[in-house]
């Protein structure tokens, strides 16, 4: 366990393949491909760039919380064409579950070089769901044959875009020092519907210790690109939440004596509407499994 945030910083940078950067094969004997290393002074952080490529070359495919920290973080929708003006609607109508950052269209509909220099949606993520008429087919490292011919991907805030500027005011993140993805519940929280989607809120969950929540609101109301403040602080009971060690998503992690469970809006929601809602066929990320932009995450969209 890490109390300085300075300290903690060092050992989460993100979580990179050793044989990926050069500047790492210099730094004395490099571990095997299938071992993962940390960032520290001699193992810098890669640049989203590079961590993108090191994803579309199969290197890296865990999830991406504590990665990249100080870049902004999306999570993907991909509809087809006929699907996607409901679900702008929807992002719309539910800004703090789904703030939109960009939606790509057209020939092109797989890039997102106004946010991501030199990226693919299709390749550059480290997981994929594929969903059929409201029922999960299939996860993925790939999505190339899936794309739609006439597709629109939706690029939304995600909550990991704000992990730098946590740990810089000295809070630790649980699922990183447990290396664990984040946990993720669904909610008693209704959207606001839109055309043909429908569903509740589905939230992540970050242990805070008492005395930093004040700190910690403090810090994501500044981030409304990226999910904002909490919804809601303790008593997951209060938003529908039965088990806080049995998440729908993700992994549970273990919340301490002097913490509170801290519950942020999430890019999952779309995911869960799409379940509820029986839609005909979605490309999304897998849970905890984001693309990396080239923005900063202080960046107001």
């Amino acid at each position: 366990m890490y109390e300085s945030g300075r300290h903690f910083e060092k050992s989460v940078y993100c979580y990179i393949i050793s044989q990926t950067f050069n500047t790492m094969s210099s730094c004395g004997d490099a571990p095997s491909t299938s071992e993962i290393i940390i960032s520290t002074p001699s193992f810098p952080s890669p640049s989203p760039r590079e961590f993108r490529e090191a994803i579309r070359s199969g290197q890296y495919n865990k999830p991406t919380n504590g990665c990249c920290p100080g870049y902004l973080q999306c999570n993907l929708v991909v509809l087809e064409a006929q699907a996607a003006y409901d679900f702008l609607l929807f992002c719309h109508r539910n800004k703090k579950a789904c703030p939109l950052i960009e939606v790509c269209d057209g020939e092109n509909s797989y890039s997102a070089n106004t946010i991501a220099n030199d990226s693919d949606l299709r390749t550059d993520i480290p997981k994929y769901c594929i969903y059929r008429n409201g029922k999960l087919e299939a996860e993925v490292d790939d999505v190339t044959t899936y794309w739609p011919e006439r597709a629109v991907a939706f690029l939304i805030g995600c909550s990991f875009s704000y992990d730098r500027a946590l740990m810089d005011a000295g809070i630790s993140l649980r699922s990183v020092e447990q290396n664990r993805n984040v946990p993720m519940f669904r909610t008693n929280i209704p959207c606001r519907s839109a055309g043909s989607l429908s569903g509740n809120v589905v939230v992540s969950m970050k242990p805070i210790k008492a005395r930093d929540i004040a700190k910690e609101v403090e810090i994501t109301n500044q981030y409304p690109h990226a999910h904002g403040g909490p919804l809601c602080i303790g008593c997951p009971e209060s938003i529908g939440i039965k088990d806080i060690n049995n998440p729908e998503w993700g992994q549970s992690v273990d919340i301490l004596e002097d913490e509170l469970p801290v519950f942020h809006a999430c890019g999952i929601t779309p995911q869960a509407v799409i379940l509820d809602s029986g839609v005909s066929f979605a490309i999304t990320h897998s849970p905890g499994h984001m693309f990396v932009t080239d923005l900063n995450a202080d960046t107001a969209i």
